[in-house]
């Protein structure tokens, strides 16, 4: 099987994915309880993407400038900045720490 059947089929898979979303009643979106998990989810996931991303080049785990990175835009999160301030403190930290050599 061709790369273009994979691709395919990843795209109706996909499609349908979000069609299911859609067909979901709404009896269920209203209930506190499944909002709670869905935000939860939400977090959950873009942190474990965030890390995976930050630390992890092909198969192998790498300490360079994006944990720096990662480091001091967790520091601006915690002291509240602003979402734009958190993102340029996190690509000043990177330029900085490559420009001092680490990779």
């Amino acid at each position: 099987m061709s790369l273009w059947f994979w691709i395919l089929v990843a795209c109706v898979l996909a499609f349908l994915t979000k069609l299911l979303g859609y067909l979901v009643p709404r009896k269920w979106l209203t209930n506190p309880r499944i909002a709670r998990v869905a935000g939860t989810l939400t977090i959950g996931l873009l942190a474990s993407l965030t890390m995976a991303n930050a630390v992890a080049t092909g198969q192998t785990l790498s300490l360079d400038s994006r944990v720096g990175a990662l480091i001091v835009a967790a520091v601006a999160l915690w002291l509240k900045a602003p979402f734009l301030v958190v993102v340029i403190a996190g690509a000043a930290a990177a330029a900085g720490l490559r420009v001092l050599g680490l990779p």
